[in-house]
């Protein structure tokens, strides 16, 4: 593995960046590195943030420093030349696309001369990559949205956009946690809850996991949002390899 640098982010902190653009193929050497540095426990290392083009590396700083942290990796990484990411959850999430239910839709069939349901049909036909988790805890950046639905970010962004919220922009597609700000266009909501603060795992997701949406009505979409409430649902999910 090469082709990487190493930004010191803060005492604590390292960051280790493999390419300026959001990329399939780098952000695979990210989630490579990630499950490597992870298997070599380094002394000192307290979390792996991985994004779309680099992986934050944060340290304690009374046990260890940034130049200890960018050798062990720089040995990790000489190790081996195909350094690849480990097993992942491929995981079939419900998605109501109901204008009832997709506030954005009718507007996003308009704007691309399609009918809301060749959108839904379309957004749901695409397997999504999960590039990273951020933004807020749990909001996964999926991609890639194929060229027939990708619009730019809504000129009026929303304060308040309800959690479960299916969204798109530009070649990304994610889910609202929970309510919180957004610019992107609303096109579907779960009732799959994606962060339990509550819960050992916290989100439901994982940057590397991969994600289908399936289309359900709004009365599934009601009964399972019920059963999410009593603890009752979880989406069904299968390990897939690298």
């Amino acid at each position: 593995m090469t082709g990487f640098r190493f930004l010191q982010a803060s005492d604590s902190a390292v960051v280790v960046e493999f390419g300026e653009t959001v990329d399939r193929a780098i952000n695979d050497q990210v989630l490579a590195l990630a499950d490597a540095v992870d298997r070599a426990a380094i002394v000192g290392v307290i979390e792996l943030v991985p994004t779309f083009r680099s992986l934050m590396i944060h340290y304690d700083s009374l046990i260890t420093a940034g130049d200890d942290i960018e050798a062990a990796v720089t040995q990790i990484a000489r190790q081996s030349q195909t350094i690849t990411h480990g097993t992942r959850q491929l995981w079939h999430i419900p998605v109501c696309y109901e204008p009832s239910h997709a506030p954005d839709i009718e507007e996003i069939a308009r704007t691309l001369s399609l009918t809301p349901g060749e959108v839904a049909g379309l957004h749901a036909a695409t397997r999504y990559h999960i590039y990273m988790i951020g933004f807020v805890p749990g909001y996964p950046y999926m991609g890639d949205v194929i060229p027939a639905l990708q619009l730019p970010r809504r000129v009026d962004p929303r304060t308040r956009v309800p959690p479960g919220s299916v969204a798109i922009a530009t070649n990304m597609t994610a889910v609202y946690p929970y309510e919180s700000p957004g610019g992107w266009h609303l096109i579907g909501t779960t009732p799959v809850r994606f962060f339990d603060a509550a819960s050992p795992r916290g989100a439901l997701l994982a940057a590397g996991d991969a994600v289908t949406f399936e289309s359900i009505d709004a009365t599934e979409f009601a009964r399972i949002k019920a059963a999410v409430e009593r603890n009752e649902f979880v989406p069904a999910s299968q390990e897939i390899g690298p």
